[in-house]
């Protein structure tokens, strides 16, 4: 257990989470939403702290972050817990809890910057679950591993209160956040969540200085009207067309096992939509060999080539397209 950094008393007794904006109002010995922050004799604690449900290599890819250092390896951790409760959750047997225990090796912030560098990685990514509710845990390894000179990312929902977010940002380079409708009713009735707040912290993810890139999972008749994605890609462009974003297909899980994949032309669909909006960079995920390829939105040159995790081919000269010279918004290396 380690006190979080985030909390303040009530009336009798109670204590305010302020890790998200949920901002759970607990009781002695009530637990918040994301099942791993609890009141424990008038202090608030965290009950996942170093208690690490994966720990191991990733291509940087698999995030996904794909202007991001291509082609290098991520030391990927993760805690059990989540502050959204997705019906869709493809990692829902470490997110979504089902007992009072909380599941988790043991491994200190020490040894998961140790183990990255060994692994021969030059980043960490705090993924899988959702970094903010092991937020003390992963402010920790971030600061560590900064020092040991490797970077860090968060592959995350977004959904973090101001606080938090600013105090971590000195430590975190990127981050992949999942923008997973443009509906509220979507947020509110599949997640448990809302939607503003996740676009307020995008907003305030680029004016901290991380590199940003976006992931929508497009599921069958929930998030892939026409009006909806161009919602989406409006955004995005509004915000800074050079904003990759990543159009993922859907696979059955969770509480939608029931539900048809999405068919890869659903995804060629918002790859059209987000480069009419005037998106630079469009992506297709869990679709190997579809719409990966890093193209120069300028004279439309291949710049990376890749299947699946992997980058097969990475013509870009520093940051820039080899035959136009535009430069290429992304961290190169």
């Amino acid at each position: 257990m380690k006190e979080v950094a985030f909390y303040q008393g009530e009336t009798e007794g109670k204590l305010r989470c302020g890790i998200c904006p949920h901002r759970c109002l607990l009781a002695e010995g009530e637990r918040g939403i994301c099942g791993v922050r609890e009141n424990r004799e008038g202090k608030l604690v965290s009950l996942n702290y170093g208690k690490i449900v994966a720990a191991g290599s990733d291509p940087i890819e698999k995030k996904p972050l794909f202007h991001f250092f291509p082609g290098s390896k991520a030391f990927s951790i993760a805690a059990a817990g989540c502050n959204m409760s997705c019906d869709h959750c493809q990692n829902y047997r470490i997110s979504q809890l089902s007992s009072e225990n909380i599941p988790g090796r043991s491994l200190s912030p020490e040894e998961a910057v140790g183990k990255a560098i060994d692994s021969g990685a030059d980043i960490i990514a705090h993924t899988y679950t959702e970094p903010t509710i092991f937020y003390e845990y992963a402010r920790d390894v971030a600061q560590l591993a900064r020092r040991r000179g490797l970077k860090n990312v968060f592959v995350t929902n977004g959904f973090i209160e101001k606080g938090p977010l600013e105090e971590i940002a000195p430590y975190l380079d990127a981050a992949n956040v999942d923008l997973k409708s443009f509906s509220d009713d979507f947020y509110r009735d599949i997640c448990g969540a809302r939607l503003e707040p996740v676009l307020k912290n995008i907003r305030s993810m680029k004016e901290l200085g991380l590199w940003v890139e976006l992931t929508t999972l497009v599921i069958p008749d929930l998030n892939d009207s026409r009006e909806e994605l161009n919602q989406i890609s409006q955004f995005i462009a509004d915000l800074d067309p050079a904003i990759p974003w990543h159009v993922s297909r859907f696979r059955p899980a969770f509480k939608m096992k029931d539900r048809s994949p999405t068919p890869v032309s659903k995804l060629k669909q918002a790859f059209r939509i987000g480069k009419d909006a005037g998106l630079n960079f469009v992506y297709q995920g869990n679709v190997p060999g579809e719409g990966e390829d890093t193209i120069c939105p300028s004279c439309g040159t291949r710049l990376i080539e890749r299947f699946g995790f992997q980058v097969r081919e990475n013509l870009l000269e520093g940051n820039r397209c080899p035959q136009c010279g535009e430069k290429i918004a992304g961290e190169w290396g």
